[in-house]
């Protein structure tokens, strides 16, 4: 009688457990597909405010004067006003890493360089710049350079680098700062020809400038912006520049590969969000962006700043920073910079 009542009080525990199970399944099932619907409904309204829109360095440089009018197009057919929001520093570090840290609801986005990679190769920053955001597209890039003073003796860039060849550190070069976009071009290309050359970092191509100009270095590694109007005065001579394309407003330059350098540094600016952004929400953002690069304010802003159009869709951009990713961490190895 005891073992039958024990029986009994068995069978009815696990009936119970059954029904408990059930009910706990029915009810994840039910808020699975209330959130899904709020998540389908949100992104259909998306956006129903304005867009923050956060870039990595201050007012007046390449990356602020070719986001904004690519951002006011954006608006139109977004129907929404994007707000630009300088936040500058960290080596333009400072802006990305805010953008990865919001919530994936599409109303902050931000642009990203080159810079944020090498900054976590060289262990500046935690997040990773390809797998902890979400890529929008990439629309340009940054035109970058190596010049030399007009009556310096070397005349293209094969004698610079042959000179360097044969007079190991008689050479140098100043660049926009150590582990930057305008340093490691310089470093690659000396490690892929055996040259031997001094780098001068400084701080930004304000300082870059002056120490060639006043010879200090023999050379300036930075982009277009810093030895652009010299090279236009006279005061400067550019032997070649960093790109895929040769540069439409210096076309008396070839690029490092045109003069036969396996070298080639696109450094483009992406747009980027937080990481797990919906691909509805994600999808909205690519088609007004990739419309905006159609503007002509937006194409005359490129051309003055003698920057490429370099339109990656999403995946195609993960692809393309994937590849200056692993370009750059060799390179912070070679260099002894990885932390």
């Amino acid at each position: 009688d005891v073992v039958q009542r024990f029986r009994q009080q068995t069978k009815r525990e696990v009936l119970i457990m059954r029904y408990t199970v059930k009910a706990a399944v029915m009810v994840m099932f039910t808020l699975c597909v209330v959130l899904s619907s709020v998540g389908i409904v949100a992104a259909a309204e998306y956006p129903a405010r304005p867009i923050t829109l956060i870039l990595p360095h201050p007012p007046g440089g390449g990356a602020d004067l070719s986001a904004r009018p690519l951002a006011k197009a954006a608006e139109k057919y977004l129907g929404q006003e994007i707000i630009v929001e300088n936040r500058g520093g960290g080596g333009g570090t400072i802006g990305p890493t805010i953008v990865s840290g919001k919530s994936p609801d599409g109303y902050t986005i931000g642009v990203m360089t080159t810079s944020s990679i090498i900054a976590y190769s060289m262990g500046r920053t935690k997040w990773h710049p390809i797998q902890d955001i979400s890529y929008i597209m990439t629309y340009t890039g940054f035109m970058l350079g190596v010049a030399v003073r007009e009556n310096a003796p070397w005349k293209t860039i094969q004698e610079f680098v042959a000179y360097a060849k044969q007079n190991p550190n008689k050479v140098s070069y100043a660049s926009s700062g150590l582990g930057t976009t305008a340093h490691f071009p310089m470093e690659e290309l000396a490690m892929s020809t055996g040259a031997r050359w001094v780098h001068v970092p400084c701080k930004g191509a304000s300082e870059a400038m002056p120490s060639v100009l006043g010879g200090h270095t023999d050379a300036v590694s930075t982009t277009s912006a810093g030895w652009g109007p010299l090279v236009e005065a006279g005061k400067l001579r550019l032997l070649a520049t960093f790109g895929d394309v040769r540069s439409e407003k210096y076309s008396m330059a070839p690029t490092l590969k045109e003069a036969g350098y396996d070298v080639v540094w696109k450094c483009p600016l992406s747009i980027i969000a937080p990481k797990g952004l919906p691909k509805p929400i994600a999808e909205k953002l690519h088609n007004a962006f990739k419309k905006a690069m159609d503007d002509q304010n937006f194409q005359k802003t490129l051309k003055a700043l003698d920057f490429p159009k370099l339109y990656n869709s999403p995946e195609d951009a993960v692809k393309v920073n994937q590849k200056e990713f692993v370009q750059i961490d060799k390179i912070t190895k070679e260099l002894g910079l990885n932390k």
